[in-house]
Protein backbone atom coordinates (compact mmCIF):
# COMPACT_ATOMS: atom_id res chain seq x y z
CA UNK A 1 0.00 0.00 0.00
CA UNK A 2 2.88 2.36 0.75
CA UNK A 3 4.39 1.69 -2.68
CA UNK A 4 1.03 2.32 -4.32
CA UNK A 5 0.75 5.60 -2.40
CA UNK A 6 4.27 6.61 -3.47
CA UNK A 7 3.41 5.81 -7.09
CA UNK A 8 0.19 7.89 -6.98
CA UNK A 9 1.99 10.81 -5.31
CA UNK A 10 4.63 10.56 -8.05
CA UNK A 11 1.93 10.81 -10.73
CA UNK A 12 0.51 13.95 -9.08
CA UNK A 13 3.97 15.47 -8.64
CA UNK A 14 4.81 14.74 -12.26
CA UNK A 15 1.72 16.57 -13.46
CA UNK A 16 2.51 19.59 -11.28
CA UNK A 17 6.21 19.62 -12.21
CA UNK A 18 5.26 19.68 -15.89
CA UNK A 19 3.12 22.75 -15.24
CA UNK A 20 6.04 24.43 -13.48
CA UNK A 21 8.48 23.60 -16.27
CA UNK A 22 6.15 24.94 -18.96
CA UNK A 23 4.74 28.01 -17.21
CA UNK A 24 7.58 29.50 -15.15
CA UNK A 25 9.91 30.39 -18.06
CA UNK A 26 7.10 32.35 -19.77
CA UNK A 27 5.96 34.03 -16.52
CA UNK A 28 2.58 32.31 -16.31
CA UNK A 29 1.08 31.76 -12.87
CA UNK A 30 1.72 28.19 -11.76
CA UNK A 31 -0.99 28.06 -9.10
CA UNK A 32 -3.95 30.09 -10.35
CA UNK A 33 -3.97 29.87 -14.16
CA UNK A 34 -6.43 27.18 -15.29
CA UNK A 35 -5.20 24.35 -17.47
CA UNK A 36 -6.21 24.72 -21.12
CA UNK A 37 -5.99 22.68 -24.30
CA UNK A 38 -2.86 23.65 -26.24
CA UNK A 39 -4.82 23.49 -29.51
CA UNK A 40 -8.26 25.07 -28.92
CA UNK A 41 -7.47 26.99 -25.72
CA UNK A 42 -10.57 25.83 -23.83
CA UNK A 43 -10.35 25.43 -20.06
CA UNK A 44 -10.12 21.75 -19.14
CA UNK A 45 -12.44 20.32 -16.43
CA UNK A 46 -10.95 18.44 -13.47
CA UNK A 47 -11.72 15.02 -14.91
CA UNK A 48 -9.46 15.79 -17.87
CA UNK A 49 -6.53 16.44 -15.54
CA UNK A 50 -6.25 13.10 -13.72
CA UNK A 51 -2.68 11.92 -14.34
CA UNK A 52 -2.35 9.07 -16.85
CA UNK A 53 -5.99 7.98 -16.56
CA UNK A 54 -7.44 11.04 -18.34
CA UNK A 55 -4.96 10.60 -21.19
CA UNK A 56 -5.84 6.91 -21.55
CA UNK A 57 -9.63 7.34 -21.33
CA UNK A 58 -9.57 10.28 -23.77
CA UNK A 59 -7.37 8.24 -26.12
CA UNK A 60 -4.77 10.98 -26.05
CA UNK A 61 -7.13 13.61 -27.49
CA UNK A 62 -8.78 16.81 -26.22
CA UNK A 63 -12.46 16.27 -25.39
CA UNK A 64 -13.36 19.50 -27.20
CA UNK A 65 -11.34 19.73 -30.39
CA UNK A 66 -10.15 16.10 -30.64
CA UNK A 67 -6.59 17.27 -31.33
CA UNK A 68 -3.82 15.10 -29.92
CA UNK A 69 -2.57 15.89 -26.42
CA UNK A 70 1.18 16.33 -26.16
CA UNK A 71 2.72 12.96 -25.26
CA UNK A 72 5.00 14.75 -22.79
CA UNK A 73 2.08 14.83 -20.30
CA UNK A 74 1.80 11.08 -19.60
CA UNK A 75 5.57 10.61 -20.04
CA UNK A 76 6.29 13.21 -17.36
CA UNK A 77 3.69 11.82 -14.96
CA UNK A 78 4.77 8.21 -15.38
CA UNK A 79 8.48 9.04 -15.23
CA UNK A 80 8.05 10.90 -11.96
CA UNK A 81 5.98 8.08 -10.45
CA UNK A 82 8.54 5.44 -11.46
CA UNK A 83 11.48 7.50 -10.16
CA UNK A 84 9.71 8.14 -6.85
CA UNK A 85 9.06 4.42 -6.51
CA UNK A 86 12.66 3.52 -7.38
CA UNK A 87 13.88 5.97 -4.74
CA UNK A 88 11.57 4.48 -2.13
CA UNK A 89 12.85 0.98 -2.92
CA UNK A 90 16.45 2.19 -2.50
CA UNK A 91 16.17 4.45 0.57
CA UNK A 92 12.84 3.82 2.25
CA UNK A 93 11.13 6.73 4.00
CA UNK A 94 13.92 8.90 5.45
CA UNK A 95 15.76 12.18 4.96
CA UNK A 96 17.92 10.81 2.14
CA UNK A 97 14.74 9.95 0.27
CA UNK A 98 13.57 13.55 0.71
CA UNK A 99 16.85 14.74 -0.83
CA UNK A 100 16.23 12.27 -3.66
CA UNK A 101 12.70 13.61 -4.26
CA UNK A 102 13.99 17.18 -4.42
CA UNK A 103 16.69 16.21 -6.93
CA UNK A 104 14.23 14.23 -9.09
CA UNK A 105 11.74 17.11 -9.04
CA UNK A 106 14.42 19.62 -9.99
CA UNK A 107 15.65 17.31 -12.74
CA UNK A 108 12.22 16.93 -14.33
CA UNK A 109 11.45 20.66 -14.19
CA UNK A 110 14.77 21.54 -15.83
CA UNK A 111 14.35 18.83 -18.46
CA UNK A 112 11.11 20.50 -19.54
CA UNK A 113 12.08 24.17 -19.26
CA UNK A 114 15.59 23.95 -20.70
CA UNK A 115 14.77 21.65 -23.60
CA UNK A 116 11.63 23.63 -24.45
CA UNK A 117 12.79 27.22 -23.86
CA UNK A 118 16.56 27.00 -23.17
CA UNK A 119 15.76 28.58 -19.80
CA UNK A 120 16.47 27.47 -16.23
CA UNK A 121 14.27 29.55 -13.94
CA UNK A 122 15.62 30.80 -10.62
CA UNK A 123 12.58 29.71 -8.58
CA UNK A 124 13.18 25.91 -8.74
CA UNK A 125 16.83 26.44 -7.80
CA UNK A 126 15.92 28.67 -4.86
CA UNK A 127 13.19 26.35 -3.60
CA UNK A 128 15.52 23.35 -3.91
CA UNK A 129 18.25 25.21 -2.00
CA UNK A 130 15.84 26.08 0.83
CA UNK A 131 14.43 22.55 1.10
CA UNK A 132 17.89 20.95 1.00
CA UNK A 133 19.04 23.39 3.72
CA UNK A 134 16.09 22.45 5.94
CA UNK A 135 16.99 18.77 5.57
CA UNK A 136 20.68 19.46 6.25
CA UNK A 137 19.76 21.33 9.44
CA UNK A 138 18.00 18.15 10.59
CA UNK A 139 20.74 15.72 9.61
CA UNK A 140 24.22 17.35 9.77
CA UNK A 141 26.14 19.81 11.92
CA UNK A 142 26.34 23.50 11.07
CA UNK A 143 30.03 23.28 10.17
CA UNK A 144 29.24 20.73 7.45
CA UNK A 145 26.55 23.00 6.03
CA UNK A 146 29.11 25.81 5.91
CA UNK A 147 31.55 23.55 4.10
CA UNK A 148 28.88 22.59 1.56
CA UNK A 149 28.04 26.25 1.09
CA UNK A 150 31.70 26.98 0.32
CA UNK A 151 31.70 24.03 -2.08
CA UNK A 152 28.69 25.50 -3.84
CA UNK A 153 30.37 28.87 -4.15
CA UNK A 154 33.54 27.18 -5.41
CA UNK A 155 31.70 25.24 -8.10
CA UNK A 156 29.74 28.36 -9.08
CA UNK A 157 33.01 30.29 -9.55
CA UNK A 158 34.56 27.39 -11.46
CA UNK A 159 31.65 27.23 -13.91
CA UNK A 160 31.57 31.02 -14.19
CA UNK A 161 35.24 30.96 -15.26
CA UNK A 162 34.50 28.14 -17.71
CA UNK A 163 31.74 30.32 -19.16
CA UNK A 164 34.12 33.28 -19.54
CA UNK A 165 36.72 31.06 -21.22
CA UNK A 166 34.09 29.61 -23.56
CA UNK A 167 32.89 33.07 -24.50
CA UNK A 168 36.47 34.14 -25.24
CA UNK A 169 37.21 31.05 -27.37
CA UNK A 170 33.92 30.80 -29.27
CA UNK A 171 33.06 34.54 -29.37
CA UNK A 172 29.58 33.89 -27.91
CA UNK A 173 27.89 32.73 -24.73
CA UNK A 174 28.82 29.10 -24.09
CA UNK A 175 27.12 28.69 -20.70
CA UNK A 176 23.88 30.23 -19.55
CA UNK A 177 23.46 31.87 -16.17
CA UNK A 178 21.06 29.13 -15.15
CA UNK A 179 23.70 26.45 -15.80
CA UNK A 180 26.20 28.31 -13.61
CA UNK A 181 23.69 28.72 -10.77
CA UNK A 182 22.72 25.06 -11.08
CA UNK A 183 26.39 24.10 -10.73
CA UNK A 184 26.53 26.12 -7.51
CA UNK A 185 23.50 24.25 -6.17
CA UNK A 186 25.08 20.93 -7.15
CA UNK A 187 28.21 21.82 -5.17
CA UNK A 188 26.05 22.72 -2.18
CA UNK A 189 24.15 19.42 -2.32
CA UNK A 190 27.07 17.04 -2.92
CA UNK A 191 30.20 18.92 -1.96
CA UNK A 192 33.00 20.09 -4.22
CA UNK A 193 34.60 16.76 -5.16
CA UNK A 194 31.38 14.96 -6.02
CA UNK A 195 30.24 18.18 -7.69
CA UNK A 196 33.24 17.95 -10.02
CA UNK A 197 32.22 14.35 -10.74
CA UNK A 198 28.81 15.68 -11.79
CA UNK A 199 30.45 18.12 -14.21
CA UNK A 200 32.56 15.34 -15.74
CA UNK A 201 29.60 12.96 -16.09
CA UNK A 202 27.47 15.75 -17.59
CA UNK A 203 30.03 16.29 -20.35
CA UNK A 204 29.89 12.62 -21.33
CA UNK A 205 26.08 12.74 -21.27
CA UNK A 206 25.84 15.93 -23.31
CA UNK A 207 28.51 15.20 -25.91
CA UNK A 208 26.63 12.59 -28.04
CA UNK A 209 23.46 14.69 -28.01
CA UNK A 210 25.36 17.86 -28.93
CA UNK A 211 27.15 16.19 -31.83
CA UNK A 212 23.91 14.65 -33.12
CA UNK A 213 22.06 17.97 -32.77
CA UNK A 214 24.72 19.86 -34.72
CA UNK A 215 24.92 17.18 -37.40
CA UNK A 216 21.21 16.60 -38.02
CA UNK A 217 19.68 20.01 -37.21
CA UNK A 218 22.69 22.33 -37.63
CA UNK A 219 21.72 23.71 -34.21
CA UNK A 220 24.76 24.95 -32.27
CA UNK A 221 22.73 26.05 -29.24
CA UNK A 222 22.19 23.04 -26.99
CA UNK A 223 20.49 22.87 -23.60
CA UNK A 224 23.14 21.85 -21.06
CA UNK A 225 21.00 22.04 -17.91
CA UNK A 226 19.25 18.67 -18.41
CA UNK A 227 22.60 16.90 -18.66
CA UNK A 228 23.92 18.70 -15.58
CA UNK A 229 20.92 17.77 -13.47
CA UNK A 230 20.82 14.27 -14.98
CA UNK A 231 24.44 13.82 -13.91
CA UNK A 232 23.49 15.14 -10.46
CA UNK A 233 20.89 12.39 -10.21
CA UNK A 234 23.38 9.70 -11.27
CA UNK A 235 26.14 10.83 -8.88
CA UNK A 236 23.69 11.23 -5.99
CA UNK A 237 22.26 7.72 -6.41
CA UNK A 238 25.71 6.16 -6.85
CA UNK A 239 27.55 8.58 -4.55
CA UNK A 240 29.30 5.80 -2.60
CA UNK A 241 30.78 4.39 -5.84
CA UNK A 242 31.99 7.82 -6.93
CA UNK A 243 33.42 8.45 -3.43
CA UNK A 244 35.29 5.14 -3.59
CA UNK A 245 36.58 6.03 -7.04
CA UNK A 246 37.80 9.41 -5.80
CA UNK A 247 39.54 7.70 -2.88
CA UNK A 248 41.70 5.79 -5.35
CA UNK A 249 43.08 9.01 -6.84
CA UNK A 250 43.00 11.45 -3.90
Amino acid sequence: MIKLGVFIIGLLFGSFLLVIGIRLPINKNVLTDRSRCDSCGKVLPWYCLIPIFSYVFQKGKCIYCQKKIDIINPIMELSCAILFLIGYNIYGLNYIYLDYIIIVSLMLVIFVSDFKYLIISDAPLIVSFILITIIKLKTVVISEIGLNLLSGIGLFIFMYLVGIMGKYLFKKESLGGGDIKLAGLIGYILGFRLGLCVLIVSVFLALPYSVASMYFTKNHEVAYGPFLVGALFIVFVFSYKFSNLLALFL
